[in-house]
């Protein structure tokens, strides 16, 4: 049996796209990558993930994390940024590179991916299109069923692995048809549209851009994973010294924390009364000077006072406890005031 490897967002799209190629009697496999930019938090469940799409979708799938060449992509993407961070069409060729090399892997002998002509105004133009498809090598072994009728044939369907005239023509911004479509496939539930990739969120591109700029005090090579992760989370700010402090704003966000933090990542909490979990990245190994540490550190004890649970509708101090480096000691910090720390905010 022919069998073929989709790239699979989970969007209605793609797995619209995976159907009309599994229709033709094709065996279908759809690939999920994941960056701790989207879909990060399935590696924690990927059993639970593919018997989720396989009940809701009818599709095998398997989970691929490109964090690691990501973030390096990231550093120079060739074909550059949107408006904001998003690297869009260098993304795409990422993966469809890497889907390419996962071919050989499961016996697959083309690639499927859910594009639609026209849909986005970066990466589905049809010039974009055609750079994606030969950038990425994989131009004639790549089909785009949904659009297919408007492109160029493929390789499998001159070779008579799909039948072109059971693919469709589908362009432009409207869902109407897709909709339409997942009704003949028994599809009810799937996703609404995504607001678009978060990369191209203003606040975490402003955050992403000063990190890989080397503004927040972490050397541009050593960027890992779990920074990342962290620009997601709570309040973000750069303190005088250079230290950057991120300060949860409610439970959840608090263990997050706690699970990213690092050796040697200071820590601090507020003793006697509900509040915020805050870390200022690699503060043990980030300050050249150490008195330019202890002001930093004091500064977020502050935050940490401002930011806990108020007495009478007020911020109050509080005694604030700062682990680093195995040592933990108590300060006293009275809340910081509004107006002296807006301009620290990332």
């Amino acid at each position: 049996m022919t069998k073929a490897l989709a790239l699979f967002s989970g969007g209605l799209d793609s797995i619209l796209a995976a159907r009309v190629v599994a229709a033709q009697g094709i065996e279908v496999l759809a690939v999920k990558f994941v960056t701790p930019f989207f879909h990060y938090d399935l590696l924690a469940d990927v059993a639970g993930y593919r018997r989720e799409v396989r009940e809701k979708y009818g599709l095998e799938v398997v989970v691929e994390d490109i964090s690691e060449g990501y973030l390096e992509l990231l550093h120079h993407p060739r074909h550059g940024f949107g408006r904001h961070f998003n690297p869009c069409i260098d993304c795409k060729i990422m993966m469809l590179q890497r889907a390419k090399e996962m071919m050989a892997e499961v016996g697959a002998s083309f690639l499927v991916t859910g594009e639609v002509l026209g849909q986005r105004p970066m990466s589905q133009r049809r010039d974009t299109l055609n750079v994606i498809g030969r950038d990425s090598g994989s131009r004639s072994i790549l089909l785009r069923p949904l659009s297919a009728k408007l492109l160029p044939e493929t390789d499998p369907e001159q070779q008579g692995l799909v039948d072109r005239s059971r693919l469709l023509d589908f362009s432009g911004r409207g869902r109407s048809r897709q909709i339409a479509l997942a009704g003949e496939f028994g599809i009810r539930d799937f996703p609404s549209p995504a607001g678009g990739c978060i990369l191209a969120d203003p606040i975490l591109s402003r955050r992403l851009e000063r990190l890989y700029g080397g503004q927040l005090a972490l050397p541009i090579a050593d960027i890992t994973v779990a920074d990342v992760r962290l620009l997601l989370v709570g309040r973000q700010f750069v303190l005088p010294g250079g230290g950057w402090l991120v300060v949860g704003r409610v439970e959840a966000e608090n263990d997050r924390l706690l699970g990213l933090a690092a050796a040697d990542d200071a820590v601090l909490r507020i003793q006697e009364r509900p509040g915020p979990i805050a870390i200022i990245r690699r503060a043990a190994r980030c300050y050249p000077d150490p008195a330019a540490l202890t002001a930093d550190l004091d500064l977020a004890a502050s935050l940490v006072a401002r930011y806990a649970r108020k007495i009478d509708g007020r911020p109050r101090a509080g005694e604030i406890i700062i682990t680093l480096a195995g040592s933990e000691r108590h300060v006293a910090a009275a809340p910081a005031v509004d107006e002296d720390f807006a301009g620290w905010m990332l």
